[in-house]
């Protein structure tokens, strides 16, 4: 029962980690929002 509810809580917790990450790097906006933000060759593309 115990590890039961400890998995519930960490799938829950990471599905929450990712939500408030992916809220984040949305408001950033398309490009500054990227991983490859420093090496990328189209950021005049980008409209921010």
């Amino acid at each position: 029962m115990l590890v039961n509810i400890i998995i519930g809580a960490a799938i829950f917790g990471y599905a929450s980690w990712a939500l408030v990450r992916y809220i984040k790097n949305s408001k950033k906006g398309k490009c500054a929002g990227c991983e490859l933000e420093n090496t990328c060759h189209t950021k005049s593309n980008c409209k921010m």
